[in-house]
């Protein structure tokens, strides 16, 4: 089941398009109907998972959290992938692309990283390819 969710209330974001992109990104890598939530939320929320969970203070793009094995109904449990929303605005200027474009890159990344992919072992290429796909279907 993917499940996306807009706790920030500043932005609005298309959650049926979203749910289409993480069942295109499953499906592109073999997954059969995991279970991964995506969460849109405010600078003050990210900022405090980043410090709890990676000791590391101030707000991020986006964190990753993978899952642990299968869910209670034998399905893939991915994991879940937070987005700071006000974080992504700022980011898009300097991108000089849209909100909704910096969304679904830091959506793609944080799916890739549920997947196991990190910085310099291979991220970046795959993130070039799932991009050039999903522009193709989204």
């Amino acid at each position: 089941m993917i499940e996306v969710l807009n706790l920030q209330r500043r932005y609005w974001v298309n959650r049926r398009k979203f749910i289409r992109v993480l069942a295109r990104l499953a499906e592109k890598h073999g997954l059969d109907d995991p279970e991964v939530t995506l969460a849109f939320v405010e600078t003050r929320t990210i900022t405090r998972l980043n410090r709890k969970f990676l000791k590391r203070d101030g707000p991020t793009d986006v964190l990753s959290f993978p899952g642990l094995g299968k869910a209670g109904h034998g399905k893939p449990h991915l994991g879940d992938i937070i987005i700071s929303v006000p974080q992504a605005f700022r980011q898009s200027f300097a991108e000089e692309h849209g909100l909704e474009t910096e969304l679904l890159d830091l959506t793609v990344h944080g799916f890739l990283h549920l997947l196991g992919l990190d910085h310099g072992k291979g991220i970046e290429e795959e993130e070039v390819r799932v991009r050039e796909a999903l522009e193709e279907g989204v």
